[in-house]
């Protein structure tokens, strides 16, 4: 089985690509690339995402044929996808970082600026945060309710279908921090941080 990991010039993945090989070992091929025709041929994508949504987007866009590669991955042939942190964010439609922009169109919603109550809690949003797990997801299986995972972003996604949502964390509101629909999965926290039980969910989403 090959797991690629989308490399697009995002910020560094470094730590993203390191848990995945931690949890892998020898049983899976862990790829790193933006090769379309090895991304094409993958058996699951990770998409991470460092940055704004607006800076993420254009880094997909340089790639000539990346977005459509994706869209082929994910919504033709429902292949497994898990995106991390604005990897997530970009499933939805819009994203109004920096300014309006398209985003995947694959969960309907938007990303905006969390709401910090006129400056009482501090943003980004950084640190450990407790999870609530609001529905079973294949890629929470033995992960324990309230655990904690780590973040770091400013916007947060807001569907459309609040069936897709898995976990919402507390913040200022509640902040959907993880979805899934079908085949594609989502976590605003990041995994690849979030000690044993972020490589847990690694662990998961690969034996998904």
């Amino acid at each position: 089985m090959k797991v690629t990991i989308v490399d697009y010039n995002s910020g560094n993945i470094s730590s993203v690509i390191n848990s995945f090989e931690e949890v892998a070992k020898d049983k899976v091929n862990i790829e790193v690339t933006s090769d379309l025709e090895k991304i094409k041929t993958s058996d699951k994508l990770v998409l991470p995402g460092q940055g704004s949504f607006k800076s993420c987007v254009d880094a997909l866009n340089k790639i000539d044929g990346l977005t459509e590669t994706l869209n082929e991955f994910a919504i033709n042939n429902k292949k497994p996808l898990l995106g991390i942190c604005v990897g997530l964010q970009m499933f939805a439609d819009v994203g109004y970082e920096e300014t309006e922009t398209n985003g995947l169109g694959w969960i309907s919603g938007k990303v905006s600026k969390i709401d910090n109550q006129n400056g009482k809690f501090k943003l980004p949003h950084i640190g450990w945060n407790q999870i609530n797990i609001v529905k079973k997801s294949k890629i929470f299986q033995n992960i324990e309710n309230n655990s904690h995972m780590y973040f770091v972003h400013s916007y947060e996604f807001v569907p459309n279908d609040e069936s897709v949502i898995v976990a919402t964390t507390d913040y200022c509101s509640n902040i959907v921090c993880s979805v899934e629909k079908e085949n594609i999965f989502g976590t605003q926290f990041h995994p690849e941080k979030s000690d044993k039980i972020g490589l847990k969910i690694i662990d998961n989403f690969i034996n998904l």
